[in-house]
């Protein structure tokens, strides 16, 4: 269903634009998959973390992990309801964890700061994570996403040694762990996803 209304939208953009390419309508169909198809899915994922009692927690989650995965990227499933699935457990699984896992202040810093290192090195070696529908082959635009990826990731982390409230304290951390894991060759070849960067490289 929501491949066709965004076929529909995408020939009454073809006819406002009748000189563009393949190339350009590929792209412009790619982001209308995304815009219309992720209206829904937060319907979804909202609908299910009330149901949890983590609506709250998740709504926070989403505006804490977003900076730091618009920039660093990550892994993209092909079909809806997969995407649907991994976002509803990545978000509220987040949100869960907060809610429900007590650290330790000492702990707490340990912990944090592994998760730092791991994510600077994740970012080092793999952001900006592309894909091959929306790939970024501007080499300006990745080394800009991959110095606000360390920087994103360095405020989630430094925020969650500050802010009292355990609970947010615990979704910065293995929110920003969770990101970090989806931009790696790992994840990448767990959910068949392929890097766009590196496959126009090699092709």
């Amino acid at each position: 269903m929501i491949d066709k209304i965004c076929l529909f939208f995408l020939e009454k953009i073809k006819k406002e634009i009748p000189d563009m390419d393949d190339e350009r309508a590929e792209v412009i169909l790619y982001g209308l998959q995304i815009l219309i198809g992720e209206i829904p899915k937060m319907f979804i994922i909202f609908g299910i973390a009330y149901l949890l009692g983590v609506l709250k927690l998740t709504i926070i989650a989403v505006l804490l992990i977003i900076p730091y995965r618009n920039f660093s990227g990550g892994f993209h499933l092909q079909t809806h309801i997969g995407c649907t699935v991994t976002t509803i457990l990545m978000y509220c699984g987040v949100a869960l964890i907060g809610k429900h896992l007590v650290i330790a202040n000492n702990v707490k810093i340990i912990l944090a700061f592994c998760v730092w290192l791991f994510g600077m090195l994740m970012v080092k070696l793999y952001a900006p994570a592309d894909t091959e529908n929306v790939p970024i082959l501007s080499e300006k635009q990745r080394r800009k996403n991959k110095i606000l990826s360390y920087i994103t990731l360095s405020i989630g982390i430094s925020l969650s040694l500050i802010i009292k409230v355990p609970e947010i304290s615990t979704i910065l951390i293995f929110g920003n762990l969770v990101q970090s894991i989806t931009i790696t060759k790992f994840a990448y070849k767990l959910t068949k996803c392929k890097y766009g960067y590196r496959a126009y490289q090699n092709a």
